[in-house]
């Protein structure tokens, strides 16, 4: 697994926060009726209850039957075509990136790859939001459950993996439609990552045992003395960025932040149709504070036991919001309304800087609104189709001989 080549950006993405399933109901106390007991163990009519997508009040919706036909392919994409088109959905969690991916891929012959660096993990779906197989609706999904829980998947791990999956689609004439949240993935896919030095695993032992020693807090005041700018994209709490960064600070002798330009390779042979989603802020708070509460009604804590049970403490995704807070109520250190209500504020905090990061992308067409929703389904289906029809244009002289 290569080691070396991980920039610094947005923290670690937390659990349950890229796949959009529904709160069935936990809204519902939120508009005048009776509130939903907070639930942190197996709850078995709520796992058995019906399929995510609902007319639950508040929940933002679309039926599994809304006609895709509207944006099917007026002829096959090329394998040859220069700009082979490429759709990367971004936006905040819970704003409908995978609902809107799965109709998408329905609609115009795709396939989706994912890029949340939880849902890479094997045996982590509840915390994760993986999509059901029923809610895949027959799409293929790439880059889930590609690696082992004990060994951490990196930025460039993402891109060797998905330069596969962009081979084997571009030769089948497949659409890829790109959804996640981790920004870090999808930016290490289409710009390229900082090549940095080798880990030293001397440094790194030394630098770890002073996070034991004073806390992680001290390696990240060290890191915003040594370079500021990199200190502030990294959150205090992620001390695997810390000390990469300050790894490269200390091996350089020179900050992370003006290395981070040089030697990168972008995607090349592609052209990428941004789709950003950005969702009216209350209601995408309400929709993540009632997903958590569902989350751990689902049995987020079972499978954090079963976890434990076969791997131990030290594994990747249990680092993960969610995960995190769960292990804490396994072991006593929170109360149950104290493990969700953290989620819950630590998920809020993650969205608005998941927000911050997308809006640097560069060429992202944004629509306002939820990406399950009817209506804002039917604009991206337009404005893909159009904007398909014109690519097809451009190709006609190409390939008229």
């Amino acid at each position: 697994m290569a080691l070396n080549n991980v920039e610094s950006g947005d923290e670690s993405q937390p659990a349950g926060v890229t796949s959009e399933f529904k709160a069935r109901g936990a809204v519902a106390g939120r508009r005048g009726k009776a509130p939903t007991a907070l639930a942190c163990d197996f709850d078995e009519d709520t796992a058995s209850a019906s399929p995510r997508r609902d007319d639950s009040p508040g929940i933002h919706s679309v039926s599994a039957a809304f006609p895709v036909s509207a944006g099917r392919l007026v002829e096959p994409l090329r394998p040859g075509d220069p700009h082979y088109p490429l759709v990367a959905i971004i936006g905040p969690t819970a704003s409908g990136k995978s609902s809107l991916a799965v109709r998408l891929a329905l609609a115009f012959g795709g396939e989706v790859i994912n890029f949340d660096s939880v849902q890479v993990y094997r045996g982590f779906d509840i915390g994760s939001g993986k999509l059901t197989i029923a809610e895949r609706q027959g799409v293929a999904h790439h880059l889930l459950d590609v690696a082992e829980p004990q060994s951490r998947f990196t930025a460039g791990d993402f891109r060797r993996e998905a330069f596969k999956v962009l081979g084997d689609l571009r030769g089948r004439g497949k659409l890829p439609v790109l959804v996640g949240g981790t920004g870090l993935y999808l930016r290490a896919l289409l710009v390229g990552l900082f090549e940095g030095p080798a880990r030293s695993g001397e440094l790194r032992g030394r630098l770890s045992k002073m996070a034991e020693r004073h806390g992680r807090d001290f390696l990240h005041r060290m890191l915003a003395r040594k370079d500021a700018q990199t200190a502030a994209r990294i959150h205090p709490r992620d001390a695997q960025k810390v000390i990469r960064a300050l790894e490269v600070c200390l091996l350089e002798r020179r900050p992370f932040s003006e290395l981070l330009g040089q030697g990168r390779q972008g995607i090349e042979g592609f052209r990428i149709y941004r789709i950003g989603l950005s969702p009216p802020r209350a209601q995408l708070l309400e929709r993540i504070n009632a997903r958590t509460e569902q989350m751990f009604g689902r049995g987020i804590t079972e499978e954090v036991r079963r976890a434990l049970g076969s791997g131990g403490r030290h594994q990747i995704p249990l680092e993960a919001l969610g995960y995190r807070q769960a292990c804490a109520y396994i072991q006593g250190s929170m109360t149950c309304e104290e493990a969700i209500r953290e989620t819950q504020a630590q998920t809020r905090q993650y969205a608005k800087r998941q927000m911050t990061w997308f809006r640097r992308e560069p060429g992202v067409r944004w629509f306002e609104g939820f990406g399950d929703e009817a209506a804002l389904e039917q604009q991206v289906f337009d404005w893909f189709s159009q904007a398909l029809a014109s690519h097809m244009l451009e190709l006609r002289p190409a390939f008229s001989f």
